[in-house]
């Protein structure tokens, strides 16, 4: 009989009373009780001596080995029972026979001569003997194959989902730690893994209206074509990929040795035709259609959560993208992602932090190039990305609320700042200050109390604070929003609409609105660029129009008592163009670039010196 090994030796059985040789010799009186009980005895045996040969083996032996009885005597017992198979189990069966050690126990699979397959756990000790010259060793074998048969349905039981019969979520794990092993990958032709993680789009609704045995049936039969997409893709390949429900309506297909993403892409296209033809489920045709994260790397420096983590990102994408589709992982789109989760989870405290500070850019005269006001900035001085402009965390303030504390802070700062510049500053005329404010700030927060509370706190004239808000959000205003605004206009407050001209445009509805100044989004002022004589950039030259337009609109706001703000100001030939056409003041990198508080400093009463600060 053959044997291969199954691994390292499980822990020791207790000690068995037993049988030895030498009490067997000991005497004609208890020689003959001895030998009958071991020849006897259920329990397979055999009395092996100091060399490993086997002196003598009863029936059961001989049986469980499916040989004669005399036939084993002086056969090497490690061959019998497989014990030579590797350097370890070996090692320790030299020692016990050398009496170096109390016992061996192990686990062997043996090769029956009727061509099946016996596991036995062997037990080898020593023979307790008077003279050192005859020690031996008891060798004794039990028939295990029953439980380890049962042992194997019970695991089979709990790594497969109980309605697709496929591996579960503990099963693909620990495929997926194993494939992920340096052992492992090492010794794969490509050293990369691949991963196709799907969710079905729409199966909830099946469940909810058909119910959960027609869903079960629906999952059964995704199983089968997936097993079916799997079969076909490892047909030409070493190795085919493992298909796993991973619970509820998420499946998983894992390739451990992907040859690159156009493999992986492959898979998941017919993945997707497969899923997308309709099943006949009871008697009733259904469709659903599935999304798809695929994920595929070398599998060395990655982890199994790591990979898990990049394929539910995949799948979100995915879905955000329409759903019936696969999508391939993006570490860049994923680095965006990861920034904006870092950046939200820690918005709030950064407030409390002190972790933002504000710049200031000019608001300059068009007839006089004087600094008539200054646009208060917010920057976040983030300690792990650096400076960080409004449009990285603007959006992200306003989604969870933390819009209402930073904007309280902001206008609180400014106010305080342009009353500063006009206390140090008293032989000039006092500029005002521009403060954005988003939409959620009147909604969720009484803005018109935190600028009458602020402005008392800090002693500005409200002529003195400009509030900003997108063409967007003041369009169509009503209820509150409005009222709002009223009252803040009726406080000496002015109203500005930034980015003019990118949303409704309704110049019409400004006569409504407690709006008094407008602010020209720098599309318009970029069609300004070039001087008329410029003959070298004339195929450059954007549309004339621009120009009509833009002086129709500054036209039409001063007919209704608006000033008009031209954002984007960038060249003196832009500047004189809108000087031209009667716009009342300018902002731009011509005159300055956003700069700290001081750097304002030295531009007030400084006719002309603006127009170098900052300057790119």
């Amino acid at each position: 009989m053959s044997g291969t090994s199954e691994g390292p030796a499980p822990a020791a059985q207790p000690d068995r009373p037993v049988v030895t040789e030498s009490e067997i010799d000991t005497s004609a009186r208890t020689k003959l009780p001895y030998r009958s009980v071991f020849t006897a005895a259920p329990l397979a045996m055999a009395v092996v001596d100091r060399e490993g040969l086997v002196v003598s083996a009863n029936d059961a032996l001989a049986t469980l080995l499916g040989t004669a009885p005399d036939e084993l005597t002086g056969a090497v017992a490690a061959d019998l029972v497989d014990l030579t198979s590797d350097a370890r189990t070996w090692h320790a069966y030299r020692e016990v026979l050398g009496g170096r050690q109390a016992r061996l126990c192990c686990t062997r699979r043996l090769k029956h001569p009727e061509d099946r397959t016996v596991w036995v756990q062997v037990t080898v000790a020593p023979l307790p003997v008077e003279d050192a010259r005859d020690r031996g060793v008891l060798l004794s074998v039990v028939d295990v194959s029953a439980r380890r048969e049962l042992q194997a349905r019970l695991r089979h039981l709990q790594m497969h989902d109980p309605v697709t019969r496929l591996p579960n979520r503990t099963l693909f794990f620990e495929r997926l730690s194993a494939a992920l092993e340096a052992e492992s990958y090492e010794r794969s032709g490509t050293g990369r893994i691949g991963l196709c993680y799907l969710d079905l789009d729409g199966f909830k609704a099946v469940n909810d209206t058909l119910g959960h045995r027609v869903g079960d049936r629906l999952l059964t039969a995704v199983a089968e074509r997936l097993t079916r997409c799997a079969d076909e893709a490892g047909h030409a390949r070493t190795s085919t990929p493992l298909v796993a429900r991973l619970g509820g309506d998420e499946f998983a297909l894992l390739v451990e040795d992907s040859t690159g993403t156009e493999q992986l892409a492959d898979l998941a296209e017919s993945a997707l035709r497969a899923i997308q033809q309709p099943f006949d489920i009871s008697g009733r045709r259904l469709s659903v259609s599935a999304s798809i994260g695929v994920v595929e790397r070398h599998a060395a420096g990655t982890t199994p959560t790591a990979l898990m983590q990049a394929a539910d990102t995949t799948l979100y994408w995915a879905k955000a993208d329409g759903k019936a589709r696969w999508t391939l992982f993006d570490p860049e789109r994923n680095a965006h992602r990861m920034t904006r989760q870092a950046l939200a989870s820690t918005l709030r405290p950064a407030i409390e932090r002190g972790e933002f500070t504000l710049e200031y850019q000019p608001l300059v005269g068009m007839e006089d190039n004087r600094v008539h006001g200054v646009e208060a900035l917010v920057r976040w001085n983030h300690p792990q990305f650096g400076v960080l402009t409004p449009n990285r965390f603007i959006g992200l303030a306003e989604e969870d609320g933390s819009i209402v504390p930073l904007g309280r802070w902001v206008l609180r700062t400014a106010c305080r700042q342009t009353r500063r510049w006009q206390l140090d500053h008293p032989e000039e005329p006092p500029i005002f200050v521009s403060v954005n404010v988003a939409v959620r700030q009147v909604w969720d927060s009484d803005l018109v109390a935190d600028v009458a509370e602020t402005l008392d706190e800090t002693g500005l004239a409200p002529h003195l604070l400009q509030l900003e808000l997108t063409e967007s959000a003041v369009m169509g205003s009503a209820g509150r929003p409005l009222q709002a605004l009223q009252a803040l206009s009726d406080m000496g407050v002015r109203i500005a609409i930034d980015d003019f001209g990118t949303g409704y445009s309704n110049l019409a509805y400004l006569s409504r609105l407690p709006v008094s100044v407008l602010k020209l989004d720098g599309t318009f002022v970029r069609g300004f660029q070039y001087d008329h004589d410029d003959d070298s950039v004339a195929a450059s030259r954007p549309n004339p129009a621009d120009e009509v337009v833009v002086e129709a609109m500054i036209q039409l706001a001063h007919r209704l008592g608006l000033t008009v703000t031209a954002e984007c100001v960038e060249t003196s030939a832009q500047a004189t163009r809108l000087r031209r056409i009667g716009c009342d003041t300018g902002q731009g990198w011509l005159y300055s670039r956003p700069v700290p508080p001081d750097r304002i400093s030295g531009l007030l009463g400084a006719p002309g010196a603006q127009a170098g600060c900052g300057k790119p």
